[in-house]
């Protein structure tokens, strides 16, 4: 794996050892870093929330093509190890990892921020209803934009839209990008 574009492009992230987590393949996150670009307009400005965070490699991407700061959300050790080390290439200022299990405990956004990309890739054990609950939650918290976009990598079995929970938070399908059994949904908060 490797950062696909921008100031760190080219950079080479460590994967986490064993399989606790699926690093996002280079074509996917490239389709999925496309497809954000054209619904922001730009990077300038973005405050990302990496649930699930793996090696980092999303939240990475995104701070170089030029997102202000990125959080990264992980609970497995290897994992950790791996984003610790991914990290280190970016400004300490712009990144924040936290070892913290977010079924239970969810992060809070830099002051007077709120996370307008958030980045899902959960375990694909993890039903579409679990993650609406957690999208939910932070909506509550104030923790997300009013306009934020959701990235929500899943298994193709998963129907987010059929879902009770994702009705509920009231989103807008921007994409959906299909490569074999994964599937990339792009959301926004609110009316597209």
């Amino acid at each position: 794996m490797r950062i696909i574009a921008g100031e760190y492009r080219g950079r080479t992230l460590r994967a986490p050892k064993g399989n606790s987590t699926r690093p996002t393949v280079d074509r996917v996150r490239e389709s999925l870093m496309s497809s954000i670009l054209s619904a922001r307009g730009s990077w300038e400005g973005a405050v990302v929330l990496d649930l699930f965070a793996g090696s980092g490699a999303l939240g990475l991407e995104a701070l170089s093509r030029g997102a202000d700061f990125s959080c990264f959300c992980e609970k497995h050790p290897a994992a950790l190890e791996a984003l610790r080390a991914n990290t280190a290439m970016a400004d300490a200022q712009c990144v924040r990892i936290l070892r913290t299990d977010v079924t239970k405990r969810l992060p809070a956004p830099p002051a007077g921020r709120p996370f307008d990309l958030l980045f899902l890739d959960p375990p694909y054990a993890m039903r579409a209803g679990e993650v609406a609950g957690l999208i939910g939650r932070l909506q509550q918290a104030g923790s997300l934009a009013a306009d934020a976009i959701i990235a929500y990598e899943h298994d193709s079995s998963e129907e987010p839209l059929s879902d009770d929970g994702f009705n509920a938070i009231q989103l807008s399908q921007i994409t959906r990008k299909t490569f074999g059994a994964t599937v990339v949904d792009l959301f926004r908060i609110g009316d597209a």
